[in-house]
């Protein structure tokens, strides 16, 4: 799983360093982003919304936002759902949702490469009370 971990840096560390995420925007805001793209991952591996949400400690009604605003701004929907009948119903992840999460990893391990490369080349320590 590619979750970061948030946390924030306290004046006690010993070095500066450069940090950043990655969204995608579309006409109607965020389209993907660190925790929708973990969400779709979380999707796949459990085969339904609810449970995605409950591992991400989400509530069901926010993961079924996101999921929606994903399939309403895409060309074709990241993930489909499945009503009802004897063992209820689920959700799976579309060709189209798995490249976006393959796409979105990739870009966002360039982009954290991009913020090395770029704090290599600046003196932030310079700045930074150590």
């Amino acid at each position: 799983m590619h979750r970061e971990k948030s946390s924030r840096h306290k004046n006690t560390a010993t070095s500066a360093t450069f940090r950043g995420r990655v969204w995608i925007d579309g006409k109607d805001g965020t389209f993907l982003g660190n925790g929708r793209v973990v969400l779709l991952e979380r999707i796949r591996e459990h085969g339904s919304i609810t449970k995605a949400a409950t591992s991400m400690q989400m509530a069901y009604r926010h993961a079924w936002d996101l999921v929606d605003s994903m399939n309403r701004q895409a060309k074709r929907p990241f993930v489909e759902l499945s009503t009802g009948g004897r063992g209820g119903g689920g959700a799976r992840v579309t060709e189209d949702g798995e490249l976006a999460i393959q796409l979105f990893w990739k870009f966002s391990e360039d982009f954290q490469r991009f913020i090395a490369k770029e704090q290599k080349k600046l003196s932030i320590e310079v700045l930074f009370r150590q």
